[in-house]
């Protein structure tokens, strides 16, 4: 069981209340955050657009940090999430096609950038930042584990980096060719440290 970064607060478990306004929330922030950029997007807009008060943001989400982690991690659903597999390149590849049709997503795009640029100035973007990375390895990890491969943080950046590379520096779309290109390179690797 993961722990909860300390900056992450959960809603009441069983409140629908809570849960509700909750996801009214989120559903607010993803469609501000690509209009207003991460720095406009202020509690007190948020509030209002949502029509909550800022006590109740704060409740949810201490910090801007926090609330951009979870418009990552919670981001809508997109219907293309993996299955676990015991075909490594197949859960590899489909792993890379999810993150790209999340990373297309302009509120979770937005809210990556912003996270990252913050790490070097702000601590809870660093720290959402080094979560979201031990998050995404551990789900990936999990959907490997009928293949009996399990891969470390630097096996796992090397899997990502370059869709990442593609879609936030060159600004292009990493097609399915690009995808399949560095899942078989990633594959050499793995297979050259003995998985």
């Amino acid at each position: 069981m993961q722990q909860q970064p300390p900056h992450r607060r959960q809603p009441t478990p069983g409140n629908p209340r809570v849960q509700r306004t909750r996801n009214r929330v989120m559903a607010v922030a993803r469609e501000l955050l690509p209009e207003v950029g991460p720095t406009g997007l202020t509690y007190a807009l948020l509030a209002e657009r949502a029509d909550v008060t800022r006590q109740t943001l704060y409740r949810h989400w201490p910090n801007r940090a926090a609330l951009l982690f979870d418009l990552i991690l919670e981001g809508p659903d997109l219907g293309n999430y993996p299955e676990p597999g015991s075909d490594v390149h197949t859960v590899a590849t489909d792993w890379l096609k999810s993150l790209r049709a999340g990373i297309s997503e302009p509120a979770i795009r937005t809210a990556v950038l912003a996270v990252t640029a913050q790490a070097d100035h702000d601590p809870d973007s660093a720290q959402a930042l080094a979560r979201i990375g031990q998050d995404r390895l551990a789900a990936l990890n999990t959907l490997l584990e009928p293949s009996g491969v399990q891969i470390s943080d630097s096996e796992y950046t090397l899997l990502y980096g370059p869709v990442l590379a593609r879609l936030l520096l060159d600004r292009a779309q990493p097609t399915d060719e690009f995808i399949d290109t560095v899942v078989t390179q990633w594959l050499t690797t793995l297979e050259a440290r003995g998985h």
